[in-house]
C-alpha cells in the first residue's frame, strides 16, 4: 500500500510539470537547473566533416585555442564515415592540396588522387588536427546555442559527461545542415524555391570480389556501358525498385572492393530525425537488391558480395542561409571573379540529382554545364547576416539551390571551412567583429 501512494504522488508531480490542452498531452516543462561550464575557447568549430577539419585546422594553425566537436566516434563526416568514394571537383586551395599528397603519403602510393581510403583519411585528419594544436571532442552532440543580443557566446552540449555549456569567442558552423546557425536564429530556406524539395539521400556501401580485369567502372549518370543483356543505365531503370534506377560504381585503392552510389531515397527532409532514420532503413534494405542486379547484370561482377555500408546517409540538401551575400547559378556559370573572395578556383558542374526518382534533375543543368574555368567565392557568403560571432561553411553557405549543387562538393566545402576558421582566428586575435575581418588578410593566408 505504501509503495502504491509513492508511485501515485510520483505521477502527480510528473503530470504539474505536463502543459495539457483539450485533455491532450502537449509539452513536458523540463525542470529548470544550473549547467556547468566545460570550458572556454577562441575558436569552436561544429561538425568534422570536410568543411569542419578545413576550418578547425586553419584556427589552430593561426595559434587561437580551437575545439573541434563532432556527434560521431569518427572524424571526416560524408568523406570517412560516409565511405565517400573519391572527392569530386576541385579548388585552388592548398590545404586541398596537402590532404591528397598526405593522403598518398599515408597509404605510400606513387601518386596523389582523388580516391578515397576512409581509414587512411581518418588518420590524415587526425594527425593535422593534433599538428595544428586542435582538441577535439567527440560523441557530443550540440543541442543548443547561448545566443545574448544576436551575439553568439557558446554552446550546449550533451553526452554521457551529461548536458555541459562551452563558450567560445567564434563559432564556426560545419555541421552541413547548418544546426548552430538554425538555432541561433540566422532566418534560412529549405531546398527548391519554388517548392522546398531537396536532392534525395543515398547511403554509400561497397563490395569485394570484383574481378577488376573485366569490370566497368561508370562513374556518371550519362556514363553508357553496353553489354551482352543490354545496356546498364537503361537495365537499372528497368530492373531496380524505385526510386532506385542508376548505376554508379567507382574504384578504390583496395584491390576487388569497389565503392557503389546506387542506394536512393526521395523526399527527405535531413533535419528531421524521422526522415533521417526512414532515409537510413530504406536504403540499407536497398543494397541487398542492388548486389544482386550487380551480379546478375554487371561485367566482372558476378561473384560480388556486400563488404560495408556507410555509418552515415548522404544527406546533399537542408537548409539555405541568409548571408550577407548570396552565390548564385550565374555566377557560377559565368566564373565571376570577386575581389573579396575567400575560395578561388572551385570548380564542378551543376550535380542536380532527380528529385523525384533516378537520374539527374529534370532541369538538364548538369548536361548542358559548359562552364570550364573555376569560379570564387565572396567572404559575404561565409558571413550569416545579422547574428555575430558565427560563421558558415561548407553546404551551408549562402547561395541559390542550384548554385549549392555546385559548391557542395567537398573540396570546395573544405576550402570554405578553411577561410572561415582563418576569418575566425583573425577576428579573435585582432578582437573585431567577423563582418569587419579584412578580406585581404584572409586571401594572403590562404595562398601564401
Amino acid at each position: 500500500m505504501r509503495k502504491r501512494v509513492k508511485t501515485v504522488q510520483k505521477k502527480c508531480e510528473i503530470n504539474m510539470r505536463i502543459r495539457r490542452s483539450h485533455n491532450k498531452m502537449n509539452d513536458y516543462i523540463e525542470k529548470e537547473r544550473e549547467l556547468p561550464i566545460k570550458k572556454s575557447v577562441d575558436v569552436l568549430v561544429a561538425g568534422s566533416g570536410p568543411a569542419g577539419v578545413g576550418a578547425a585546422i586553419a584556427a589552430g594553425r593561426e595559434g587561437v585555442k580551437t575545439l573541434l566537436i563532432e556527434r560521431s566516434g569518427c572524424i571526416g563526416g560524408m568523406s570517412t564515415v560516409g565511405l565517400m568514394s573519391h572527392f569530386t571537383g576541385t579548388v585552388d586551395c592548398k590545404l586541398y592540396a596537402e590532404v591528397l599528397e598526405r593522403q598518398r603519403n599515408e597509404e605510400n602510393r606513387d601518386k596523389a588522387w582523388e580516391y578515397i581510403n576512409p581509414e587512411a583519411l581518418q588518420i590524415v585528419y587526425l594527425k593535422m588536427l593534433k599538428e595544428a594544436g586542435v582538441e577535439v571532442l567527440l560523441y557530443t552532440m550540440i543541442v543548443d546555442v547561448i545566443c545574448e543580443n544576436e551575439t553568439v557566446k557558446g554552446v550546449i552540449i550533451e553526452s554521457k559527461n551529461g548536458r555541459e555549456v562551452i563558450l567560445a569567442k567564434r563559432i564556426v558552423d560545419g555541421t552541413g545542415d547548418g544546426d548552430v546557425a538554425a538555432k541561433a536564429g540566422v532566418k534560412y530556406s529549405i531546398g527548391r524555391k519554388s517548392d522546398g524539395k531537396m536532392q534525395p539521400a543515398t547511403l554509400m556501401f561497397k563490395v569485394g570480389g570484383v574481378d577488376y580485369e573485366r569490370a566497368v567502372f561508370p562513374g556518371s549518370f550519362e556514363t553508357l556501358v553496353n553489354t551482352a543483356k543490354g545496356e546498364l543505365q537503361s537495365l537499372a531503370r528497368k530492373q531496380l525498385t524505385a526510386p532506385m534506377g542508376h548505376v554508379l560504381l567507382y574504384r578504390t585503392s583496395v584491390p576487388g572492393v569497389v565503392t557503389v552510389n546506387m542506394t536512393n531515397a526521395t523526399d527527405i527532409d535531413g533535419t528531421k530525425t524521422e526522415d533521417l532514420t526512414k532515409a537510413k532503413i530504406e536504403t540499407q534494405l536497398q543494397t541487398s537488391e542492388i548486389v544482386k542486379f550487380l551480379r546478375e547484370f554487371v561485367p566482372g561482377y558476378e561473384k560480388c558480395y556486400l563488404l560495408e555500408t556507410a555509418e552515415l546517409i548522404g544527406i546533399r540538401e537542408t537548409r539555405h542561409f541568409d548571408g550577407e551575400k548570396v552565390l548564385t547559378e550565374d555566377d557560377i556559370r559565368d566564373a565571376r571573379f570577386f575581389g573579396d573572395w575567400v575560395v578561388k578556383g572551385a570548380y564542378f558542374n551543376f550535380d542536380v540529382h532527380n528529385l523525384d526518382g533516378a537520374g539527374l534533375d529534370k532541369t538538364g543543368a548538369q548536361k548542358h554545364f559548359e562552364q570550364k574555368n573555376g569560379y570564387t567565392i565572396p567572404y559575404g557568403c561565409l558571413v550569416p547576416k545579422k547574428i555575430e560571432n558565427l560563421l558558415l561553411s561548407g553546404r551551408n553557405i549562402s547561395g541559390t539551390h542550384m548554385a549549392h549543387s555546385n559548391f557542395r562538393a567537398m573540396p570546395i566545402c573544405l576550402a570554405t571551412g578553411f577561410s572561415a576558421g582563418i576569418a575566425a582566428a583573425l577576428s579573435v586575435k585582432e578582437d573585431i567583429r567577423i563582418r569587419d575581418v579584412d578580406v585581404k588578410e584572409i586571401q594572403k593566408i590562404y595562398s601564401e
